[in-house]
């Protein structure tokens, strides 16, 4: 489909060389003759660009920017200036146009303008719908009691900083509560920084936390920052907490006490002003009485503690569950949302979740891809192993 600009000027023949330009280049063209004619038709239509004038008649091209910038923020509007008009351009600029063109304009400045402006306005609605698709996926789903507990506790603890242990069996959300916590905190600014404990070797998790300096073991042929420096001024999401060795519990006890951690190799104390959540799927004062696990860091961590419960234990929630998968994943393969009857739903809320929502996601997809146009009980039966 050919992309459509909206050239706006009152030289009617500026306007006509242009658009012969641009329609040669396979553009679509409207034209407007001055500032009113203009704001009407960036209020009636949808442009992929405008170029307009700035001394007209009626509306000056000031007026125009600030009622696309109102009406259609995301097209981008590029002035087209005479030589004595270069610092109203250099103003519009800053109140929010691409770019000014002076006359008569360059040919292939303008083209080149134009198709920067255009491919500028495709990366800011992709970035846009990718992080439309990634806070999708980080919904917290449910109004279940112990989900309402939960997100209560969190708009509470939030805007604090003050540290949370987030507990629940594997698949139940953790890391779900985590990202709650750092979007409503004062630190959403700031980046969210995750460090699964159990994958990292332990030999190497000092060094992925604190950083290390060149040279301070045989494979730390460069600098490395650490996940905390890295976190400075946001939260630090440390998952399967539980797992983390003795030694390295005994380096994150003096950087949650002190506020200051060393790099592996090194002697410099660093300030980090990091907000820590933790997670795991361990019941960590058993982990203290076995000796695995350090009771001063528990009580470190644990000022907050927040349990998420298994999906067998809030079945209630597993129909907006359901639906919420079913949007989510027709959006990502880009098809129809799937309907589903009720006794599949309730066959679903029957089935016991040793996964958790993260098996629940699996099964939703699986139906999604492998029954017809409606998912059936029988779909439920055949596709899914019943417990």
């Amino acid at each position: 489909m050919p992309q459509t600009i909206l050239i706006v000027d009152d030289e009617k023949a500026i306007r006509k060389a242009l658009t012969e330009i641009l329609n040669f280049e396979g553009f679509t063209v409207e034209e407007a003759a001055d500032g009113e004619e203009a704001i009407k038709k960036i209020k009636d239509n949808t442009y992929d660009c405008i170029l307009c004038d700035i001394k007209m008649p009626k509306k000056d091209g000031l007026e125009v920017l600030q009622v696309a910038r109102e009406e259609k923020p995301d097209t981008p509007f590029i002035v087209i200036s005479g030589h004595g008009n270069i610092e109203t351009a250099v103003e519009a600029v800053k109140k929010g146009a691409y770019d000014y063109i002076s006359k008569p304009p360059d040919l292939n400045r303008l083209l080149i303008t134009i198709r920067n402006a255009m491919d500028k306005k495709s990366l800011v609605a992709e970035t846009r719908q990718l992080k439309k698709r990634i806070s999708r996926g980080f919904e917290m789903i449910g109004e279940s009691e112990p989900m309402l507990k939960i997100k209560e506790t969190i708009e509470k603890v939030a805007p604090t900083d003050a540290r949370v242990l987030v507990t629940g069996e594997n698949g139940v959300g953790k890391e779900l509560v985590a990202r709650k916590i750092h979007e409503l905190s004062n630190r959403a600014h700031a980046p969210l920084i995750e460090v699964n404990c159990a994958a990292i070797p332990s030999e190497l998790i000092e060094s992925e936390l604190f950083g290390h300096e060149k040279g301070s073991f045989t494979s730390a042929i460069k600098q490395l920052i650490g996940k905390f420096e890295q976190a400075i001024g946001g939260t630090l999401f440390l998952d399967e907490i539980g797992d983390m060795s003795h030694d390295a519990q005994a380096k994150m006890l003096r950087a949650l006490q002190e506020g200051k951690i060393t790099r592996v190799g090194g002697e410099k104390e660093i300030k980090v002003d990091v907000r820590v959540v933790a997670a795991t799927n361990k019941d960590l004062l058993q982990e203290v009485e076995a000796k695995r696990f350090r009771l001063d860091l528990y009580h470190r961590l644990g000022v907050i503690l927040i349990h998420v419960p298994s999906l067998n234990d809030r079945r209630d929630d597993i129909p907006a569950l359901i639906m919420h998968f079913l949007k989510d994943i027709a959006e990502e393969y880009k098809q129809p949302v799937k309907e589903i009857d009720d006794a599949a739903i309730k066959a679903l809320q029957a089935y016991n979740w040793t996964g958790n929502i993260r098996e629940l996601r699996n099964v939703v997809e699986r139906l999604t891809i492998l029954s017809d146009k409606k998912i059936t009980k029988k779909d439920v039966e055949s596709y899914i192993i019943m417990k």
